[in-house]
């Protein structure tokens, strides 16, 4: 093999690899190579590539069935997941105000939020004071106070314009002498 066939995929160094074989053993059958201080045979270079080829189809082999293994936990997560989701909530609201058996069931009770400091408290009201201020929000008796300032309405009645009737052919009696020019009036 060359030094370059560790840039090859999978699939071409296998196929390098399985026609190396077959030209090892269909030219050069009788010869022997000599690889730094080791001879070897041509059948002994078949042996030593077919153990490369089946340790990279046997890799192949387990990487399709660990493909599928994923594609099926997928499938029955998909499935059971929303079911193992609903039993739980019923379960820790059965069970909401005992922690030892929500342990048992691998759920945590629900933590209750801690109570806020003064200085916190006092912090969200200035701040909410400042949103407002802000974004001019009013309470409901502000807003009740607030009345439109409109001096009068004018109404402009809108009509659908009429569409006009096709034009009908003239019978040839009425028709006048006078040959048509294409001019205007």
């Amino acid at each position: 093999m060359s030094s370059s066939t560790s840039t090859r995929s999978k699939a071409a160094s296998l196929a390098f690899l399985q026609a190396f074989v077959v030209g090892l053993q269909k030219h050069l059958a009788n010869q022997s190579f000599l690889v730094g201080t080791t001879t070897f045979t041509a059948a002994s270079l078949v042996q030593l590539l077919g153990s490369l080829i089946a340790a990279i189809e046997a890799v192949n082999a387990v990487q399709v069935q660990a493909k599928n293994a994923v594609a099926n936990l997928r499938a029955v997560k998909a499935t059971v997941s929303p079911v193992v989701s609903a039993v739980a909530r019923v379960v820790a609201a059965m069970f909401a105000s005992d922690a030892a058996v929500l342990a048992d069931f691998g759920l945590k009770p629900h933590k209750a939020p801690a109570p806020r400091t003064t200085e916190q408290k006092a912090a969200a009201k200035a701040k909410a004071e400042a949103t407002r201020i802000a974004r001019g929000t009013k309470g409901p008796k502000a807003k009740k106070a607030i009345k439109g300032n409109v001096t009068g309405v004018d109404i402009t009645p809108i009509t659908a314009p009429v569409a006009p009737e096709p034009a009908t052919a003239q019978p040839a009696a009425n028709a006048s002498s006078t040959p048509i020019t294409g001019v205007s009036k």
